[in-house]
């Protein structure tokens, strides 16, 4: 474990046992306000079926649906993150798309029971992140869990312990979480300072915390830190959230706020396939399209995505219909948020709304064994020495050994665009380097590749392309190429020479549940002069007054 981390872990437990004593609770002691002094005017929208979920005592967070009666606290057997979500209270807006009486009961039946459980301090509950995530649920919909006339009993408590949380966070939310949680953790200080009317030195103390974060955490490019689609969208919806606190507060917006939502908009649209869904790097699902639309139409930005993004370590190459996305970036610390996967190289690629090559995705769930299956090089569209993943990933799903350097190359010329790409990933395990070179023809019909391995000699290798779930593959007559159709009949012929062509059963996660899925498997062998794989994946031309009935039915009589 590194020294940072063994630093970070020694403190939280000794900040836990601190918390923990009755000297602690008593310094946060403060009367309630008589009232919120800001209210978020716009708030994002929850789901519906997960509130009439929630009516019927199923509470759907992070991938697992858990059955539990009121109250749901003691529910047992759920990872941390449905925990967290449970006591982030982001579900009050799932509560609130439902309306009526029956959700708004079990909306204050919920926070008053976590009010009495919950007053002294929870690894959990209390954790910087989770309470910032509260603290903004609860002002955005305080009039729905503390009306003005109605229990008035009921709305002290309320009050009386947001400004309790307020000062808890106040003294951890700068230091307590890294990465994306920080953030997340100073947009709820910033509206409870806002909520609980708090001086300019407040204020600007906090603001300048905020704009050290921003300066970390997001790259010259717009990127986060973390190198994760999923987390981009978080981190911009952080960052929105905490701009239109001010606005509603009637507070200037300090610039580099403004900055980085004009910088991270256009990143967030590079990470889109045609669909409008996310392209599936470093624990990220789909996402819907229009809750990202939503999010875009937020921000108020306007640029377009770029071609190239070196600070965060990607390339898009777009042409015709066709989008590929390659991920040639050094795997981000655990400390940057998110869950970093051992896809170094990988790409994706689609053709219009249709996705082909794909990554496995991501787990959501409590199985600790998928996590990590689903973290692994073999999960992704690229090469992998052995069993080997280019980055280790220990039972803790932690990075161990991991590519220390990654480069790339990119030229274009007539429309035409290629990408020279290297890691050092197995230099130390392995002593070797893997390189992927990258084309895209004009069109967008043509995507050639070549993938080398240089060092040492006897080394098995795999190359895996993991199709899409509506990919039909079938593998010709003689062996030499794999046939792909989309749904929309547009058909495309894999290729390869120096490696041993096959067609394999893979799985896809990409919109949260399992599916089952194909991949084309290159199998090659490293000899004395390293190896070299070419391949290349060309849209086939349906015959003259061929029906597409027809051609997606040809199969293997096709080759």
């Amino acid at each position: 474990m590194a020294p940072g981390a063994v630093k970070r872990r020694l403190s939280h437990r000794l900040r836990a046992a601190l918390y923990r004593t009755p000297i602690y609770r008593l310094s946060l002691w403060t009367r309630g306000p008589a009232a919120l002094a800001l209210t978020i005017d716009e708030r994002w929208p929850g789901d519906p079926r997960l509130g009439e979920a929630l009516l019927q005592d199923q509470y759907r967070f992070a991938g697992e649906t858990v059955n539990a009666p009121m109250p749901p606290w003691t529910a047992g057997g759920t990872s941390a993150e449905w925990q967290a979500a449970l006591h982030g209270f982001a579900w009050l807006a799932d509560l609130a798309a439902v309306g009526g009486d029956a959700a708004a009961q079990r909306a204050r039946e919920l926070t008053l029971s976590w009010l009495d459980k919950f007053a002294r301090w929870h690894p959990i509950a209390w954790r910087a992140d989770v309470m910032g995530e509260r603290l903004h649920a609860w002002i955005a919909h305080a009039g729905l869990l503390a009306p003005e006339g109605g229990d008035a009993a009921a709305r002290a408590q309320f009050l009386r312990s947001f400004a309790r949380q307020a000062r808890q966070l106040r003294r951890t939310a700068a230091s307590e979480v890294t990465g994306a949680a920080r953030l997340q953790a100073l947009k709820g200080l910033l509206a409870a300072l806002l909520a609980l009317d708090a001086g300019d030195r407040q204020l600007d103390s906090v603001l300048s915390v905020i704009e050290r974060e921003i300066a970390a955490q997001i790259r010259p490019d717009g990127g986060h830190i973390a190198r994760s689609p999923a987390v981009q969208l978080e981190v911009l919806r952080h960052l929105i959230d905490m701009r239109s606190a001010l606005h509603d507060a009637r507070i200037e917006v300090p610039e580099p706020i403004n900055a980085a939502i004009e910088r991270a908009t256009p990143m967030l649209r590079f990470f889109r396939h045609g669909d409008g869904r996310f392209a599936l790097f470093n624990d990220s699902l789909e996402f819907d399209a229009g809750a990202i639309d939503l999010v875009l139409a937020r921000a108020h930005a306007k640029g377009r995505p770029p071609l190239s993004a070196p600070p965060t370590g990607f390339e898009r190459m777009q042409a015709g219909k066709s989008l590929v996305i390659v991920d040639c970036g050094v795997p981000a610390p655990e400390a940057a948020g998110g869950h970093p996967h051992a896809g170094t190289l990988s790409f994706e690629m689609s053709y219009g709304r249709e996705r082909l090559i794909v990554n496995c995705g991501a787990y959501r769930g409590p199985r600790a064994a998928w996590h990590a299956a689903l973290r692994t090089t073999a999960a992704h569209s690229t090469l992998i020495v052995g069993d080997s993943p280019s980055s280790e990933i220990d039972a803790a799903g932690r990075l161990g050994r991991r590519p220390r350097h990654v480069a790339r190359e990119r030229a274009e010329e007539d429309g035409k665009q290629w990408l020279s790409l290297s890691h050092d990933g197995y230099k130390a395990s392995h002593d070797l380097i893997h390189a992927r070179d990258l084309y895209l023809a004009a069109d967008g019909e043509d995507l050639r590749g070549r993938d080398s391995l240089t060092g040492r000699a006897g080394q098995g290798f795999v190359i895996r392309f993991h199709l899409h779930p509506q990919v039909q593959a079938s593998l010709t007559q003689d062996g030499g190429a794999v046939l792909l159709r989309l749904p929309s009949g547009a058909g495309w012929r894999l290729r390869a020479e120096g490696a041993v062509m096959n067609l394999a059963e893979s799985i896809y996660l990409g919109g949260g549940e399992l599916k089952k899925t194909q991949q084309v498997v290159l199998d090659g062998h490293v000899g004395t002069a390293g190896a070299t794989v070419k391949w290349a994946i060309r849209r086939e031309a349906r015959r003259a007054g061929e029906p597409r009935a027809v051609a997606a039915a040809l199969g293997t009589g096709a080759a």
